[in-house]
């Protein structure tokens, strides 16, 4: 069945629309076919809540009295950058405080988000404009004039797992890896996970409005890394990391349901965070993919055992497999985990449909696609 934005726009507002988290759409395709998840469903919604290394804070704290420039910042002894205007400074989530190495910018956005007071202090150099030379005192989020979310890149269309050849433990950004493929971590949701159930992009672009911390946010642009021609299956589902989305957000707005600061041992800190986009099914071909089951979705292992750029695959699993518990690589029965909350990438897609269907959240058109060429470069130094 074919409809339109518009036409699931005005089933919203007059609470008529059919909302299933993809979960729910991946059990109906099971007992019902494709087929009925197209003619029966006008939005799948889907969700994710893990590490989004690469995302910060900007903010504004007002200008003090006499003016000063913040050149030079620390918030709560963490560093921003201030090298922008005046008294605007970015945070980025995995920059570490100088006196407390398992802290850092994740810590300062969740105390702010919390409504705590974070120490500020910056310094400048003196000009007629910016008499003042240091500045010292406590903010809130509150009394910031903007703090907004600006995340460079999040949302991988697929991660690939890790495990660990290697005769030591290994810490990891995905977690501990035990030697001698000890165990298998995995950091995408499956069947919840947003970029996989619009593996061609046809309806996220530029624009296009989505759920962030448990708020409205966008996409600002397409992510750093952004990978346009992943590995993929014979359906052209990806099964390597493909795309991704530069995500933008009002943190005012958000909650700390879906926003959690965390240390990594040997890594260091970063930030969870809850992320949902509603996948509008224009067509078959959106509600089959939309409603692609975990059995049906695979994802790559590489061996972080091998300490170079390009890592060996090792294996290739469904998120069905992975989500087991157990599955056998290189003749050995081996343990999996997960770096994402599937609890919480649910509770993201729940909330995601409720707004929806309590006409909060509406669908919209994106005013420039992502692109469809194009592939990550390294750095050869």
């Amino acid at each position: 069945m074919q409809r339109s934005l518009e036409e699931i726009n005005e089933r919203i507002a007059r609470g008529e629309a059919v909302v299933l988290t993809a979960e729910e759409a991946a059990r109906l395709r099971e007992s019902e076919g494709v087929k009925a998840v197209s003619n029966k469903v006008d939005v799948v919604t889907t969700g994710t809540f893990g590490m989004m290394c690469s995302s910060g804070l900007f903010l504004n704290t007002g200008h003090t009295d006499p003016p000063s420039r913040f050149q030079r910042a620390f918030l709560n002894d963490v560093e921003a950058y201030g090298g922008i205007a005046a008294v605007d400074l970015y945070i980025g989530a995995t920059q570490v405080s100088q006196t407390n190495p398992r802290y850092g910018g994740a810590h300062v956005i969740e105390a702010l988000l919390r409504g705590e007071p974070v120490r500020l202090r910056a310094e400048g150099a003196r000009s007629d404009c910016y008499p003042r030379e240091s500045v010292e005192g406590e903010i809130t989020l509150k009394n910031l004039n903007q703090a907004f979310l600006f995340n460079p890149r999040n949302l991988y269309q697929n991660y690939a797992a890790a495990t660990n050849s290697s005769s030591r433990v290994l810490y990891t950004y995905m977690g501990k890896l035990l030697p001698g493929y000890g165990n298998i971590m995995y950091a995408t949701s499956g069947e919840l996970s947003p970029l996989l159930k619009d593996p061609k992009l046809r309806t996220v672009g530029i624009g296009t409005r989505l759920f962030l911390g448990g708020a409205i946010g966008y996409v600002a642009w397409e992510g750093t890394q952004f990978n346009a021609n992943p590995k993929r299956d014979a359906t052209g589902m990806p099964i390597s990391p493909g795309a991704t989305l530069a995500l933008v957000g009002n943190l005012k707005e958000m909650s700390t349901d879906f926003i959690r600061a965390a240390y990594i041992p040997g890594y260091g800190v970063s930030l969870f965070l809850g992320i949902g986009l509603a996948i509008p099914l224009l067509d078959e071909d959106l509600a089959e993919t939309a409603s692609r089951p975990d059995s049906q979705i695979k994802t790559v292992v590489l061996d972080y055992g091998v300490a170079r750029r390009q890592r060996p695959v090792v294996g290739e699993f469904t998120y069905k497999e992975l989500k087991s518990g157990w599955v056998e690589i290189m003749g050995k029965r081996t343990r999996t985990g997960s770096r994402t909350s599937i609890r919480i990438s649910r509770q993201v897609a729940l909330t995601l449909k409720s707004w929806i269907k309590e006409g909060r959240f509406t669908l919209s058109h994106f005013t420039r696609p992502l692109p469809v060429e194009g592939r990550t470069l390294p750095w050869e130094v």
